[in-house]
């Protein structure tokens, strides 16, 4: 097993070689919970997420954090804006995101660590650059990282680190720094502004030494992979890996991944810009969830993807044309000998699979694979060339690739009540009293099941 992974810092794909073995190490740039996260925001996620499903799927053990900054200027402006506190609105906008999470499939990360219960650690961060003279203070209390004295900075970004810093997620400079290229670590109080009483003084951290030391706190001070997106290169990671390594005097992350921004509309989906549709949006106007989330992972991570109605409208047809083949193999009957080339039909369909996600998550070949392989299974299901064993086989096969994917529905038992009515209109349809049949058919339909008639009898799913 061979997975390549391109890292931003070198330009390159390079083999993961996990720096324990066995055991990859990610940690993920979550979100700011000012406001709703939109689906350009997921895209990033679900990237992140696919790449920890394959890994689990390669059978690695992998330890996966993704932070939540819930202490940002945009999170104090909303705040006071409302005249609530920022844990009131970062609780409800947190809230709103694990759902959008879960509603999107998306594992839950092992940890998800939140700014302000770590301010211990970033304290102690900022402290260590201090004492090595990588930082300094300034008259109000703020807490600068002197770029002056890394000279790898802008190494990740392909920087001139004596060019000016553009896109800073600060303010316009306030502050009495150095050098108009520093950036702030810790920042001084302010009246009606959150503040923490610490051994460097009193005030809150800054966004980028956040990450820092959140992720040192579960991954160690070196680890193996960080991702996000292609618009946090620079400052927020290119920060992250300066005063990260001039903390340790250690490598910081051994690769670095990031995600090509979601478009619409031909311009980079943005809240900045208003240019957003949110997770509700889309689902409110008809398409499923598992329709959204295949069409957010369906091109690769690096390439920009333009979301548009079409490529919503591919995605639920691939998603029902997935939920068609499972419903009709697992109602599949058929009194005939194995089919001796199924098996070889498997190993073509895992081995293209896998050679396209081991070559960067390539995704694309990856889902051409697999739906070649729905459509030789429908082939032969029509033709009735398989065994009632051989269904069997391949739903187990399909559900163990969508351990990756994440897109197909998840197989549960019915309620009683809707056993009884799938028993009530089976016995209609014996019977030929097709009125009785129809109505029952409009009763499950209320209750959320769809039920067609198939040579192998009914075949039911749940409506999304």
């Amino acid at each position: 097993m061979t997975i390549r992974l391109h890292d931003t810092l070198v330009g390159a794909d390079r083999e993961l070689i996990p720096l324990e073995p066995g055991h990859v190490r990610i940690y993920s740039c979550g979100p700011t919970v000012y406001g709703p996260a939109h689906v350009g925001n997921f895209r990033s996620f679900l990237f992140a997420d696919l790449l920890v499903r394959y890994l689990r799927y390669r059978g690695l053990k992998v330890t996966w954090v993704m932070n939540v900054t819930d202490v940002d200027d945009k999170i104090i402006k909303g705040a006071r804006a409302e005249g609530i506190s920022i844990g009131e609105i970062a609780e409800r906008y947190l809230a709103l995101f694990l759902s959008d999470m879960a509603t999107l499939g998306v594992t839950p990360p092992d940890v998800m660590p939140r700014a302000t219960e770590h301010v211990p650690q970033m304290v102690q961060l900022v402290s260590r650059l201090l004492g090595t003279g990588h930082a300094y203070k300034t008259n109000d209390g703020s807490i600068f990282f002197r770029i002056a004295s890394w000279p790898d900075y802008g190494r990740l970004a392909r920087l001139d680190p004596q060019g000016m810093r553009v896109g800073e997620r600060v303010e316009a400079d306030e502050y009495g720094k150095d050098d108009v290229r520093d950036f702030a670590l810790w920042k001084g109080p302010k009246p009606e502004e959150p503040s923490w009483s610490t051994v460097i003084g009193p005030g809150r951290p800054g966004w980028h030494i956040e990450c820092s030391a959140m992720s040192m706190e579960y991954l160690g001070e070196s680890f193996d992979i960080h991702t996000g997106g292609v618009d946090l290169i620079f400052p927020h990671h290119q920060d992250e890996m300066a005063q990260s390594e001039a903390a340790t005097g250690k490598t910081f992350v051994a690769y670095w991944l990031h995600c090509a921004h979601l478009q619409m509309g031909g311009q980079k989906m943005a809240k900045s810009t208003g240019n957003i549709a949110r997770v509700a949006d889309v689902l409110a106007r008809g398409t499923s969830p598992r329709a959204l989330r295949l069409a957010l992972i369906s091109a690769h991570y690096r390439v920009p993807l333009s979301f548009a109605d079409d490529s919503l409208q591919a995605a639920s047809s691939a998603v029902d044309r997935l939920d068609a083949l499972l419903a009709a193999l697992a109602t599949y009957r058929a009194d005939c000998p194995d089919d001796a080339t199924l098996a070889a039909l498997f190993d073509k369909t895992r081995t293209a699979f896998e050679a396209a996600l081991d070559d960067d998550l390539n995704v694309s070949p990856a889902l051409a694979a697999l739906f070649d392989l729905v459509r030789e299974l429908n082939r032969r299901t029509d033709a009735r060339a398989i065994s009632t064993a051989d269904a069997g086989r391949a739903v187990a096969f399909l559900r163990d690739l969508d351990r990756v994917l994440g897109v197909t529905a998840v197989a549960e038992e019915l309620e009683p009540e809707l056993h009884k009515l799938l028993a009530e209109r089976e016995a209609a349809r014996s019977a030929r009293d097709w009125a009785a049949s129809d109505q029952l058919r409009v009763t499950l339909a209320e209750r959320g099941l769809l039920v067609e008639d198939t040579r192998d009898g009914q075949r039911w799913r749940r409506a999304e």
